[in-house]
């Protein structure tokens, strides 16, 4: 496309600013510009700030990575060579339809002698804002607080996003500001919070189901055979052997249940029922059919597997901590309600579930993650894509860790299934670590949008930047530089790469955070005897579930 001379100049006056030095070097992406003094001295250039280059067909944006006296001289200073580097992020161009715009790349790059101005705010705002596209609000710009910090909606939760940083950075409150925008306008939207420390029950008000093991149904005949296996098995010797019983006892049971229920409700045909059919069955037909098996063996060694099959089965039927999967006394198909209630079908006013975990067994927390995932993934692609959801998953790192064996893999595969294939069907990750080294790479290599907050170990550092494919990378050198609210954004989320400060979010909406003020504790709290059996006894009595 091109414009005459006159048209450019009159359309492109972005870069109107006084003049702060011209370009010398040009590499790539990368430019080097020579700083100009004024009657008032150098002007004053920070690391992250934005540059304008005006060019015959654009205005070039360069953010400054460096600044540099290459050849100080320290008794007057006089003849000092100031030098600015610069990565060029996009240029601002003529729409013959909808006038100038921004695009990220660069084709009218600049050369030797052209001018670099500082990037006004209508150049900012045409520059980290994108008018054609749905945009969230969630902050301003660390170097312009004047110029809003805006999120592609489509971008960042229909292609998984991160937020990284470590423990008192604001994860949590990052979080709730991006969720409390994009709940102003989508209204139907469909958000899972994994809140593993139970951080978020009070963060959205109304507009949250908070669901807790005590609230929280989720019925163990929902469970795949993967997940079966572990709740039910132990990672020895006997494992291999375990699995074989379990597979012929759960088809057993199923079918026995299908059959015993043809005449009463709309069964599935128990000829084509399989180890990871989600269809009901009673725990009691299990434990049966075990016994059974049992009452055909004469040597102890081959009843070892049976019965220690069975001892499990039935102490987590016993136990009350597993109410809310094991403890039902009555078996129906509640598949349809289950899914309703945990995944806002219909939203009813509260587009966010806020499944607090903090309380569920290690031992079955894994468990409960990968049914959660797997659920997520399989109602989005049997509704053929029209109930996109976002799965939030808080401390991602725990239950997807990058080596864990067998212990973690059901939650390892569902998680990458949705990272591979998810967003074929409108379901989208948000992963929340403060140790990105130790997350599962292939998980975090699909997320197409970094929000990375203080990050002060190399390691962790690394893996960003591996997992990074931005022209702007030199801004990560700052992530141990950030305070509390900052962050740096990279990836398709943004219309450019950003160094931003989150909104400051009133305490009710914001993240509860559970960390005890030793100095205030040790000043002024005391418990008495009494208030410390009425803490043993809730630690002995875990709320029940519901039957």
């Amino acid at each position: 496309m091109s414009f005459k001379g006159s048209e450019i100049k009159s359309a492109l006056r972005a870069a109107t600013a006084p003049r702060v030095g011209h370009i010398v070097s040009v590499a790539g992406a990368q430019a080097v510009a020579v700083m100009e003094k004024g009657a008032d001295g150098h002007t004053r250039v920070e690391i992250g700030s934005a540059l304008s280059i005006p060019t015959p067909q654009a205005v070039v944006l360069g953010i400054v990575s460096a600044v540099s006296v290459p050849m100080p001289d320290t008794a007057s200073g006089a003849d000092e060579v100031h030098l600015i580097e610069l990565a060029l992020a996009g240029e601002i161009i003529i729409d013959p339809i909808k006038g100038r715009i921004f695009r990220r790349g660069v084709s009218s790059l600049p050369t030797i002698g052209d001018g670099v101005h500082p990037a006004d705010r209508e150049t900012l705002m045409l520059a980290y804002t994108r008018p054609d596209a749905a945009t969230i609000e969630v902050g301003a710009l660390y170097l312009h607080p004047d110029v809003p910090a805006r999120l592609l909606v489509d971008e960042l939760f229909g292609k998984h996003f991160t937020i990284i940083g470590t423990t008192g950075s604001g994860k949590s409150t990052a979080l709730v500001c991006i969720l409390k925008s994009l709940l102003g306008d989508y209204r139907h939207a469909r958000v899972v919070i994994l809140d593993i420390h139970g951080e978020y029950s009070a963060a959205f008000g109304a507009q949250a189901e908070v669901i807790d093991p005590s609230t929280l149904n989720l019925p163990f005949w929902l469970l795949n055979f993967a997940e079966l296996t572990a709740a039910f098995t132990s990672p020895d010797e006997q494992r291999d052997a375990e699995i074989e019983i379990l597979s012929d006892a759960v088809v057993w049971a199923k079918r026995k249940y299908s059959d015993a229920y043809a005449g009463r409700v709309r069964r599935t045909d128990s000829a084509i029922i399989t180890v990871d059919t989600p269809v009901p069955f009673r725990l009691a037909d299990l434990v049966a059919y075990l016994d059974e098996q049992l009452g055909r063996l004469e040597r102890a060694l081959n009843t070892l597997a049976y019965k220690r099959l069975k001892n499990r089965v039935e102490a987590l039927v016993s136990d009350s901590r597993y109410g809310f999967m094991f403890g039902s006394v009555m078996i129906e198909d509640t598949m349809t309600d289950v899914l309703g209630r945990l995944f806002r079908v219909p939203v009813d006013g509260k587009p966010i579930t806020v499944l607090d975990l903090s309380t569920v067994p290690g031992e079955i927390l894994d468990v409960v993650i990968s049914v959660m995932s797997r659920l997520a993934f399989d109602l989005a692609s049997w509704s053929e894509a029209r109930l996109p959801v976002l799965i939030v998953c808080e401390e991602a790192h725990r239950y997807a860790p990058a080596d864990a064996g067998h212990k973690f893999m059901p939650t390892r595969q569902a998680l990458a299934r949705i990272a591979k294939e998810g967003r074929k069907y409108g379901v989208s990750l948000a992963l929340i670590t403060q140790r990105p080294s130790e997350l599962d790479t292939t998980i975090l290599s699909q997320c197409s949008t970094v929000i990375a907050m203080r990050l002060s170990t190399e390691r962790d550092q690394a893996v960003i930047r591996a997992n990074t494919h931005e022209g702007a990378l030199d801004m990560l050198d700052f992530l141990p530089l950030l305070g509390d609210r900052e962050a740096i954004v990279l990836g398709q989320g943004s219309v450019m790469p950003m160094r931003i400060r989150f909104k400051d979010m009133p305490t009710a909406r914001s993240a509860h955070n559970s960390s005890t003020a030793f100095s205030t504790a040790w000043r002024t709290t005391e418990i008495t005897r009494e208030e410390l059996a009425a803490i043993v006894r809730r630690w002995r009595a875990p709320p029940k579930a519901k039957a």
